[in-house]
């Protein structure tokens, strides 16, 4: 019986008749009902389908207006993410949170999320326990991100563009941006994406940093779908070819990304919230609620702009 939910859920999510929030509501409700047959296959399924859809979204993207967005927004990113990273470091402290998991959850909302902690745990030889807790703290707060942004955006009437970098600045994973901004509207979705795959490159620095620091020998996780982004986008805007060939591909992107939700969903279970406990629970929500509401201060008021 949880195999065949769980499959007419991906089906559902993989036709095109629901939203991408309404995919990640639904993988939600399964995941935290019903026995998921295949966690972990799901998990994996989920990020390499995202780094595909990421890829595919390229081809509906303009290279100049990626290259001006993703340079505009550099000195934002570089100061909030050593901002961030400061502050959580902080409230860490504070709280008491081990000082690994309390590293990989101030990292993660700082540049990527999930895709942060991933590339950044092995060279702090992160155990296990430690990466589930880092993991699962993020996952939670990228639920709530994806379903609430964008109904606050259009309550304080934000524009496209003011809402597609505040979720590129305020949300954790990029899968949860790419949502939340597909539903704001195209420029949103460009903007936030664009911002959200640059601020994702500084996971090479960081972790190179990690390493040295903690004189680890792991291999570096490089972001490699960012660079077949910006080719997508680069074939999108100087290839001759029909514009619906590109636009097909851009859909299947959007597409992908549903059924990605729709995985991450079901992967949250009550076990995944037994296991990430009270403390970096709490570090993780007191960081994002200081973040968000600065960040969208900043941008309303013109002093972080595009």
């Amino acid at each position: 019986m949880e195999k065949n939910v769980f499959f007419v859920g991906m089906i559902l999510a993989a036709s095109g008749l629901i939203s991408p929030p309404l995919a990640l509501a639904g993988g939600l409700l399964y995941g935290l009902t019903v026995p998921h047959p295949y966690h972990l296959d799901a998990r994996k399924l989920s990020r390499f389908l995202l780094q595909i859809s990421v890829v595919a979204l390229g081809f509906g993207m303009n290279l100049r207006q990626v290259v001006r967005t993703g340079t505009e927004g550099f000195l934002y990113t570089a100061i909030s993410i050593l901002a961030i990273m400061l502050a959580g470091r902080l409230i860490g402290w504070l709280l008491r949170v081990p000082k690994t998991s309390s590293f990989l959850i101030t990292t993660g909302t700082a540049i990527c999320g999930g895709s942060a902690i991933a590339a950044v745990g092995p060279v702090m030889q992160a155990t296990d326990e430690e990466m589930a807790v880092s993991l699962g703290t993020v996952f939670v707060l990228n639920s709530v991100a994806l379903l609430t942004f964008p109904q606050i955006g259009h309550a304080l009437h934000l524009t496209q563009e003011q809402f597609g970098l505040w979720s590129a600045l305020a949300i954790h994973d990029t899968s949860s941006v790419v949502g939340a901004t597909a539903k704001y509207g195209a420029t949103a979705l460009a903007i936030g994406t664009t911002v959200k795959l640059a601020r994702a490159l500084w996971i090479v620095p960081l972790t190179m940093v990690s390493a040295f620091i903690r004189k680890s020998t792991a291999k570096v996780q490089w972001p490699w779908f960012i660079g077949y982004f910006c080719l997508a986008a680069l074939a999108n805007s100087y290839l001759p070819l029909p514009a619906h060939l590109f636009q097909t591909l851009a859909h299947l992107g959007t597409v992908g990304l549903t059924v990605t939700l729709y995985l991450i969903g079901t992967g949250l279970s009550r076990q995944t919230l037994r296991q990430v406990g009270v403390r970096p629970l709490a570090q993780g929500l007191l960081l994002w609620a200081l973040v968000a509401p600065i960040m969208l201060i900043l941008i309303r008021s013109g002093w972080i702009h595009l």
